[in-house]
């Protein structure tokens, strides 16, 4: 019986999948093990958010009032790159309030004129729902960032 029991268990965690907190330990441990490989020391916020400072601004640190541009690259903890403004040759000017979680609480980390790296779970990015093909689902995400301009 006990058998059926833990095929039957099995079966429902595959079906119905884990639930958001599941993810939110599970992201964080993957960015320690990436950082601890990677010999990078990071800051965590309350939230989850991991990030370090590169590079010291001089400028205001912005909120999430304001439209900020700035250069970035994004990619997996595997190395995979799923967009860069440097590739673009552009850089991007967006509104805070109109970006992913993660970004609205480690940006306004930076001074203008500053740089950094994210380091982003899921919870707040794009979590089981990533806009496209390139992003897995719960997937954490990191991402170099210089902040050129807080307007």
């Amino acid at each position: 019986m006990k058998p059926l029991i833990y095929f039957c268990l099995f079966l429902n965690v595959a079906l119905v999948g884990c639930k958001e907190e599941d993810f939110i330990m599970q992201n964080d441990d993957e960015i320690k093990q990436y950082l601890a490989a990677n010999n990078i020391t990071a800051e965590k916020t309350e939230e989850g958010l991991y990030y370090v400072i590169t590079q010291e601004g001089t400028g205001v640190n912005p909120n999430i009032a304001n439209e900020v541009t700035v250069h970035y690259k994004g990619y997996l903890l595997s190395g995979t790159i799923f967009d860069s403004s440097y590739d673009r040759g552009d850089r991007s000017t967006f509104s805070l309030g109109n970006v992913i979680k993660g970004w609205q609480i480690g940006i306004p980390k930076l001074k203008e004129g500053g740089a950094g790296r994210l380091f982003i779970p899921s919870h707040l990015a794009y979590g089981a729902n990533p806009p496209n093909g390139r992003i897995p689902a719960n997937a954490v995400l990191a991402f170099d960032i210089e902040l050129f301009e807080v307007r």
